[in-house]
């Protein structure tokens, strides 16, 4: 018997063969979503993509754990300390602050990678964009910066309508800063401004029973999670009560909503994705600075306002990114 022989026989091997095999061990991420499957399409694909561009394929040299909240976002903090329990190598949160909160106080040693439209310095959720600090780094998308271009488009779609609807979650920490800016931009246009608000699904039923009662001439629809959730609910809604509504995300629009301007989903995600990505391959969140995912895009449905009775100016179609006959 030779000494390798001699050492696979006795147990006194694994010193020698369990780093080899750790190197080789497949690292699993966890994705943790404030919604479902069916609401998050969008950023899963775009996430894989990243994934792939940067070599990892799912269920190939990666694995992945999702958590999905299905819109009961007080079962986030559970959900992240399932992902915890299981020592995933990375936990990537999508669904606003509210996602990545719950991960980062799940865990302070385990890195998250976030997707928020939410300023994450002002939130909590790192020190600074350029040096985010601990263990939590991720990426941002244009959101309530957008408050007065919206306003803007909202009166070039209905330059007849002198009151304008704002539906706002009244519990987003930026909540008091969306409504700000889209005063501020209302009174710029010599539009007057109604706030509604809604933090859970049968409040967006009331907001929309008040917008009937007070005869708004169009409805802008703030960014929050609670919206992107239930956006057939609101989608519905506006068609039912005959109100020309603006979107913050062009899924929303291919439902069937009538016009979204914001920040890609799907680009925004994919850096979520490569950013994963860095971090399953060694690199620490603290050394990535937190990404701003600038792509906007104009998605205009024809077919809605059709169904409205309405005609999109051609200024704004000429501006649109895509067209839904």
């Amino acid at each position: 018997m030779d000494r390798r022989t001699f050492l696979l026989a006795t147990g006194t091997l694994p010193a020698l063969v369990v780093p080899a095999l750790a190197q080789t061990a497949r690292p699993t991420i966890g994705f943790l979503a404030s919604g479902s499957p069916d609401t998050f399409v969008t950023v899963v694909t775009g996430f894989l993509e990243g994934l792939n561009g940067a070599g990892l394929v799912e269920g190939g040299n990666v694995a992945i754990e999702y958590r999905w909240a299905q819109g009961q976002f007080n079962r986030l903090p559970e959900l992240a300390a399932e992902l915890v329990q299981k020592q995933v190598s990375v936990i990537v949160t999508m669904g606003g602050n509210v996602a990545a909160l719950a991960a980062k106080r799940a865990t302070s040693t385990i890195p998250v990678v976030f997707l928020t439209g939410d300023d994450p310095v002002s939130t909590g959720l790192v020190d600074s964009l350029n040096r985010p600090g601990g263990n939590v780094t991720g990426v941002t998308w244009l959101a309530g910066e957008l408050g007065a271009k919206n306003l803007e488009l909202v009166g070039e779609l209905v330059p007849s309508a002198t009151t304008i609807g704002v539906l706002v979650n009244p519990n987003r920490p930026t909540a008091a800063a969306q409504l700000e800016s889209a005063t501020e931009a209302a009174k710029a246009i010599g539009k007057t401004l109604l706030v509604l608000k809604a933090s859970q699904k049968d409040e967006i039923d009331k907001a929309f029973t008040e917008i009937a009662q007070a005869h708004i001439g169009a409805l802008f629809v703030t960014v929050d999670p609670v919206f992107i959730v239930n956006r057939v609910q609101i989608i519905e809604a506006s068609a039912k009560h005959r109100v020309p509504t603006l979107y913050f995300q062009r899924e929303f629009v291919d439902l069937g909503g009538l016009v979204s301007y914001g920040a890609s989903a799907h680009d925004a995600s994919r850096l979520v994705g490569g950013y994963a990505a860095r971090i399953v391959k060694g690199a620490r969140p603290a050394d990535l600075p937190v990404q701003r995912s600038t792509k906007i895009e104009t998605i205009v449905n024809l077919k809605t306002a059709r169904s409205l009775g309405m005609t999109i100016p051609p200024n704004v179609l000429a501006r649109a990114d895509e067209v839904i006959e």
